[in-house]
């Protein structure tokens, strides 16, 4: 008999590629993302909304973009601890060259410890996701000790300000004490609840999404499905908006048959109250491309506005009555909601930003008619883009004098207004029934008076 001869197996080029394990699309999109974040490449909400999309999150389907969403947001409120924990467990650090390894390792232990993901699962898919990268599928069996071991120690005991970046928290430890930067630093990993701003009839609105009313007269929601879906959002009847960015337009009161400049307006949903308080309405934005939007929005809220694409600190405009300025700034205290902010700022660009804030300041001075009202916001906890500014701005100019804000002007918030007037909330304001219904983001306003 013939022998049969050696057995040829196929040479690894010529092998069928495996199918991906279940689950393992939306881990891998949540690393790219969390990776995108820390690498300072595109913010999480561009990443998420953007056309070109690199992380495959939009090829999902909906359960596993929800689900890829979650994991990126949990990973970058905890890094401060994933990072540690991390570190700790690679003596030498992380390797050169490895890809995306430190955020697929964080995406993993951030399932195996703050998501109800079984450890095993968060373990094999991270192992997985780092085969599957190309730069970093050479430390797969580096990454698979270290998620066990992270796995199996669980989570540690949270440490005051420990996810935050060291240069933030010493920054706040300065401005607010080490017992307020805990409290920060506690609400801050927590997912927020969705805040609107109604129309009218706040009390019947939320009675009908299942929400509350806060103090402030924003409606929260507990819990929501997609935006659009809610009931009146088609016919323009609410509109999205943290309950801290709602503060600054109202402090301008009835502005019925007032003229009102809103700078740096899109997407518009401070121009949105403007024009329901009464204001015949000029946004100003830089943006053509976010002017649309912002045009897009009031059309569904069926208000209007004359919007005007240009630099706030040069454009000319006849004066207002009332001119809001809600500048550009470093946006700390949106971390909240937007936690890669954390990640992606860096401590030299306040100094910059303030020196643009600067500008604009003195020139939302000049759009206010005499004896007319500016108000002047950011959504930073950094004294130099809030308090700091008007101190400086009134040394400068002795036009502009400070309209101090009343404690019955800001229900339940009588704690964010300062000895000088100003309003100054944080995360840590607005305590609810739990964690997720309390909070609001970190805001800084002024309300001037230019003579």
């Amino acid at each position: 008999m013939r022998g049969r001869g050696p057995v040829r197996r196929p040479s690894p080029s010529s092998r069928q590629p495996q199918p991906d394990p279940p689950g393992l699309a939306p881990r891998r999109a949540a690393a790219k993302l969390v990776d995108a974040a820390l690498t300072r490449t595109r913010a999480l909400d561009a990443a998420l909304d953007a056309e070109h999309d690199p992380s495959g999150f939009r090829a999902l389907d909906p359960r596993d973009r929800a689900l890829a969403r979650a994991i990126a947001g949990v990973t970058l409120r905890r890094f401060g601890t994933l990072r540690g924990l991390i570190a700790e467990k690679l003596e030498r650090g992380l390797p050169k060259k490895c890809g995306s390894l430190e955020a697929i390792l964080a995406t993993a232990a951030a399932q195996a410890l703050y998501l109800d993901v079984p450890a095993h699962t968060a373990v094999d898919l991270g192992v997985a996701s780092v085969r599957a990268d190309p730069e970093a599928r050479h430390f797969a069996g580096l990454a698979n000790a270290v998620l066990r071991r992270i796995a199996s120690e669980g989570a540690p005991e949270p440490q005051p300000g420990g996810d935050l970046p060291p240069w933030l928290k010493a920054r706040w430890e300065r401005a607010y004490g080490a017992d307020a930067v805990a409290r920060i630093a506690e609400a801050l990993v927590c997912e927020p609840a969705l805040d609107l701003t109604v129309r009218s009839e706040p009390e019947r609105w939320a009675e009908r999404l299942g929400g509350v009313v806060l103090p402030t007269g924003s409606v929260r929601l507990a819990a929501h499905g997609a935006i659009p879906d809610l009931e009146g959002f088609g016919d323009g009847q609410w509109w999205v908006q943290d309950a801290a960015a709602a503060i600054p337009a109202r402090l301008f009161g009835d502005l019925t048959d007032k003229t009102a400049i809103d700078l740096c307006a899109a997407p518009g949903g401070k121009t949105a109250q403007l024009a329901a308080a009464g204001a015949e309405v000029v946004a100003v934005d830089k943006s053509a491309e976010r002017l649309t939007r912002l045009n897009q929005n009031l059309a569904r809220l069926k208000l209007s506005a004359s919007a005007r694409v240009g630099d706030a600190a040069s454009i000319a405009l006849e004066p207002a009555d009332a001119v809001l300025l809600d500048a550009p700034c470093s946006a700390t205290g949106t971390i909240r909601r937007h936690p890669d902010v954390a990640w992606m700022k860096r401590e030299h660009e306040v100094a910059s930003l303030a020196k643009l804030q600067a500008q604009l300041l003195d020139a939302a001075v000049k759009l206010v008619k005499p004896g007319g009202v500016l108000v002047y916001g950011t959504c930073s906890l950094e004294p130099e883009e809030g308090e700091n500014q008007i101190a400086a701005l009134l040394a400068r100019d002795a036009r502009v004098s400070v309209e101090p804000v009343a404690e019955a002007e800001l229900p339940g918030l009588s704690e964010a207004i300062t000895a000088e007037g100003f309003v100054r909330t944080l995360p840590c304001h607005l305590v609810g029934a739990d964690a997720r219904m309390s909070g609001l983001d970190g805001f800084f306003a002024a309300r001037l008076r230019v003579g």
